[in-house]
């Protein structure tokens, strides 16, 4: 997701438990030599972080998107 023009929109959500990241947690790790804070690119550490807005669900993310969508785009 972060190599893409998604992770600049103006509301990003997570699954829960997701990865999020260019490359995995080992690749970046061999990169650059440093060891990596626990749970480093799931969806929990990248909410904590400021990286995403929100994890819901997949079953309640229609009704997520309901909600937003109505707060950007009143009728």
């Amino acid at each position: 997701m972060t190599a893409s023009f998604a992770s600049i929109g103006d509301i990003n959500l997570a699954e829960p438990r997701c990865m999020i990241g260019f490359a995995g947690p080992r690749v970046v790790k061999e990169t650059t030599h440093q060891d990596l804070p626990p749970g480093f690119q799931t969806a929990e550490f990248m909410l904590e972080h400021g990286l995403i807005d929100s994890i819901v669900e997949r079953r309640f993310l229609r009704e997520r998107l309901v909600q937003l969508l109505g707060y950007m785009m009143p009728v």
